[in-house]
């Protein structure tokens, strides 16, 4: 019988990916809050990228299946909204697999506060690391992500929105 720790779980979460960015697992993304393990239960306590994310329930089904394949049995899961996901949570074998894929990763320490300033925010292409880039729409392929044109490459590229 396989031994039931916090790391072996933690582990077996890497298998785990975002359905909307596949290269990026749950465990990268930050997703994992804790693991709470008693005599009966394993409990996995997540919290969402933002509180409308519809990858929230494939991402549970995913992690109750992915245990269970692999031996933890009752598992249970628990979404938590406090403290709020931040992009600062990523990691960054995370921030490199989003480089890797074409999303270039959120910047550092900070949310996006450019609109208050109106500076435009410097976002490298990660097609060709050029700088000469533009948004064109707040809103990429996802909510949590905005779409820029790199202005040498003129590849259009997802850019993943600080929060």
């Amino acid at each position: 019988m396989k031994k039931i720790t916090k790391e072996a779980i933690l582990e077996t979460l890497e298998k785990v990916t975002d359905p909307e960015i596949p290269v990026l697992s749950i465990v990268d993304m930050g997703l994992i809050r804790d693991i709470q393990l008693t005599e009966n239960q394993i409990e996995v306590v997540i919290t969402p990228t933002y509180s409308g994310c519809p990858a929230m329930n494939v991402i549970e089904i995913e992690i109750l299946a992915t245990l269970q394949m692999n031996g933890f049995e009752n598992v249970k899961v628990t979404t938590v909204l406090s403290p709020a996901w931040t992009t600062d949570w990523l990691t960054e074998r995370g921030r490199q697999q989003l480089l890797e894929y074409g999303i270039a990763p959120p910047a550092r320490g900070t949310v996006d506060k450019h609109v208050l300033f109106q500076e435009d925010r410097v976002v490298a292409c990660p097609q060709c690391n050029s700088i000469n880039t533009k948004m064109i729409s707040q809103f990429g392929s996802t909510a949590c992500k905005a779409m820029y044109k790199c202005n040498d490459c003129l590849e259009p590229f997802d850019y993943f929105k600080c929060i």
